[in-house]
């Protein structure tokens, strides 16, 4: 046999590096849908290509895909995408939840009995018109300008140079054309890409244009791949076929609205491949595009896709990218990205004395913010339902060396309108109704005005609020109040009859408040007013219609220093957050006693009082890990200087009561009033069926020098200790869109009302009385 000649190992030489040479130079793109949740399949994807060291070398991505292939081409690793779309702060990403840390409440710290905040925008032409519905971006915009920032820096807002070349795809409706986004912010194209119409508001450009989601012209955009880049080969990701292979007449209702959404966007062309690309195409039947929490799921499914296509993918595409060289690669591109610091910023979109009023939220010391400054003014500008529409971009200035925040902010409205409704078992109904004017010029003026209508606690108040965001914001707000109380003699269960009315409180307060904030979840509050309070009551329990009650009048001038922290994350029935209260307040007050037919006196008197009281309230909530349940607890002390009035029960009705339920404050309970009460309590919630909760609460408190009655109707300090006092409750919450379903078994150590049953649908949140 003869040895290979010269010209044969010239041939085989040629053929091995023309094989080789077309291995290294083969060039793969990939093409990620549109599909709402559907659309987190794609992280599972990106998870096995380069476990498998599959190369990527260009990315093109609409809607969801443009999402999951901007963070990647930033520089973000497939973990590190998981990462981020499991956290609980995604969920707030694409729900519009508010995140309860940066629920920033210097506005509104108080809680409402409104169930619905309805905005409006009274315009020039006094039309009233009700604002859009569309799900609230706040979180959203701001996740997606930090965190495409730093690869938008390194990149120079060039596309191409980005860890993946990348291509995003918008729409613009008008012109019924498709928008390849190649340049500019990576943040501003993914937002735009992902504006879905009818549920999310689009963002407008510079040049002044609205674009829309790109899948509503093309969903799968591997036409675009092969102008933009020209690959060897393209690995297509659809996502966004919502078709079933038959009708989902179980599930219909359920799919009905997210389908709705999704009318309008194309199902995907997935035949513009080509032959020798390769189509994963994840099984997401029974998947809706609104499916956002189940994350988990989308990913797994994404990776099972996946994994069945990597033969085809080995056998196509001969070329591997090296896992260590990877990993170098993509720390190298973020150990380019500059400083998070921020040297400036903008405000734009309203007149100048407005944009000059939104950037004093933002506060730094020294020459740059941090982002921890550029987070906290954010979120207070957001916290006001009057700058709804604000859009932040960041960019990077090398003159500085800080990036710099433009806040393109819109006035969404300058009217809300607040509707609540409580029904109970109790004639405890309300209903609340609400209005809030807001005016900014240098300053933010807040005109509102609301009411409680019902037979148990009719009030109304009426306020005016200046809004200053100085280094450490503050508000000014001087306020009427009104509020009454009338406890009937209707304590059992569906008693709705009553016809005797025990006890009468009504009060009317002129006063001014101060709040400061220093963070997003506590203020200092400064209150000073007026007040005058008119209570009419009963010496004993059998009372009718022909006798006349006792009164006493009592006015004149409180001032208060409160300290309040909120973070829990419901109005009622909390299962997370804390809240704390510590105050200080001082009275000086003349009353006037006026005898009615059940006093054995019947001379009327005058005194004066004052007297200081100090309060401090805690309670904190956990959730266990399951998040199904959570524990509670809570701890509450006041002590009063404040002195005997002219009988025993005008000195209880004025002293401090402790209501430790939601329904404590609609009946009267002796043994829970004193100046000077100490409380502790348990509470443990578990969450069945969704939104179903069992809920049980233990409270129990003891009283110094207790008021007790003499045989003249005079109120007596007991000396020391009272034993401790317990109540209980038990029963089932429902979370309604109207506010909370509860079904309560309750237990109160005293004498009437020790046993009862009570239920009620809506927010049942009472004014505080003008001495709390």
């Amino acid at each position: 046999m003869h040895p290979p000649s010269f010209q044969t190992w010239i041939c085989l030489f040629c053929l091995l590096w023309i094989t080789t040479t077309a291995a290294t130079a083969q060039k793969v793109g990939l093409v990620l849908s549109g599909g709402g949740a559907k659309g987190l399949a794609h992280v599972g994807v990106l998870k096995v290509l380069e476990q498998h060291q599959i190369p990527i070398d260009y990315i093109v991505g609409t809607s969801m895909g443009s999402v999951v292939g901007a963070l990647y081409a930033a520089g973000y690793s497939p973990s590190e995408i998981e990462e981020l779309v499991l956290s609980p702060h995604f969920q707030h990403w694409a729900t519009g939840k508010k995140m309860d840390e940066h629920a920033f409440n210097y506005f509104s710290l108080d809680p409402s009995p409104a169930a619905l905040r309805l905005p409006l925008d009274l315009n020039s032409s006094l039309k009233v018109q009700a604002t859009s519905g569309l799900v609230n971006d706040v979180n959203l915009n701001y996740a997606l300008a930090t965190r495409l920032a730093a690869g938008s820096a390194i990149a120079n807002y060039d596309f191409d140079k980005l860890f993946v070349p990348f291509r995003s795809l918008a729409a613009e409706i008008f012109t019924r054309q498709q928008v390849v986004q190649e340049k500019g912010s990576l943040a501003d194209a993914v937002r735009n890409s992902m504006a879905v119409p009818l549920a999310f508001r689009p963002i407008r450009q510079a040049d002044g244009r609205y674009l829309f989601d790109g899948g509503v012209f093309n969903n799968f955009p591997a036409d675009v791949m092969r102008s933009e880049f020209k690959p060897d080969i393209i690995i297509g990701v659809n996502v966004g076929d919502v078709s079933y292979k038959k009708y989902p007449h179980e599930k219909d209702d359920e799919l009905l609205n997210s389908a709705l959404i999704f009318l309008a966007l194309d199902v995907a062309d997935t035949t513009a491949l080509g032959s020798k690309s390769i189509l994963i195409q994840p099984n997401l039947e029974g998947f809706g595009t609104t499916d956002f929490a189940r994350v988990q799921e989308l990913i797994d499914i994404g990776v099972k896709a996946a994994q069945e296509k990597l033969p085809l993918m080995k056998q196509r595409i001969e070329r591997e990218v090296d896992t260590v060289a990877l990993i170098q690669r993509r720390h190298q591109f973020q150990s380019r990205a500059p400083k998070p610091r921020f040297s400036n910023v903008e405000v734009h979109g309203l007149e100048e004395n407005q944009n000059e009023y939104t950037r004093k939220f933002f506060r730094k010391i020294g020459r740059y913010y941090t982002i921890d400054d550029i987070e906290e003014g954010y979120y207070r500008l957001a916290a006001n339902d009057f700058f709804r529409g604000i859009y932040p971009r960041i960019h990077y200035d090398s003159t500085s060396k800080g990036y710099e925040l433009s806040i393109d902010a819109r006035q969404s409205n300058n009217v809300t309108a607040e509707v609540g409704a409580v029904f109970s078992t109790r004639p405890v109904d309300n209903l609340y109704v609400g209005l809030e004017f807001r005016y900014l010029n240098r300053l933010l003026y807040t005109i509102g005005a609301n009411g409680n209508i019902s037979r148990f606690n009719p009030a109304g108040s009426f306020s005016f609020r200046v809004n200053i965001p100085a280094f450490i914001p503050f508000y000014l707000e001087p306020s009427v109040l009104y509020h009454s109380m009338n406890y009937q003699d209707a304590n059992g269960f569906l008693d709705r009859d009553a016809t005797s009315t025990q006890l009468r409180l009504r009060n009317f307060k002129v006063g001014l408040q101060a709040g400061f904030s220093h963070n997003f979840r506590s203020r200092f509050v400064l209150d000073g007013a007026w007040f005058s309070n008119e209570d009419m009551y009963a010496n004993s329990e059998n009372v009718s219609t022909d006798d006349v009650l006792d009164e006493t009048d009592y006015d004149g001038y409180t001032a208060a220093l409160r300290f309040e922290r909120n973070s829990l994350n419901r109005k009622m029935y909390s299962t997370k957050g804390h809240r704390a209260v510590l105050g200080v307040r001082a009275v000086t007050a003349s009353e006037l006693y006026r005898p009615g037919s059940t006093s054995i006196t019947t001379e009327a008197n005058t005194n004066e009082h004052k007297w200081l009281q100090f309060s401090a309230t805690y309670e904190g909530f956990y959730p266990l890990a399951n998040q199904k349940s959570s524990w509670g607890y809570f701890i509450k002390g006041v002590i009063s200087t404040q002195g005997l009035f002219s009988n025993f029960q005008s000195s209880l009705i004025s002293a401090p009561a402790f209501s430790p339920l939601p329904d404590s404050r609609t009946i009267f309970l002796e043994n829970y009033r004193a100046n000077r009460y100490g409380a502790i309590g348990l509470n443990y919630s578990l969450t069945f069926w969704n939104k179903f909760e069992w809920r049980t609460e233990v409270y129990t408190h003891i009283m110094h020098q207790r008021l007790q009655e003499d045989l003249l109707q005079k109120a007596v300090r007991s000396k020391g200790f009272s034993r401790p006092y317990l109540t209980a409750s038990t029963g089932f919450v429902f979370q309604l869109p109207i506010g909370p379903a509860a079904l309560h078994f309750i237990h109160y150590d005293n004498p009437t009302n020790r046993w009862s049953v009570f239920g009620h649908v809506g927010f049942l949140i009472f004014r505080p009385r003008t001495l709390e």
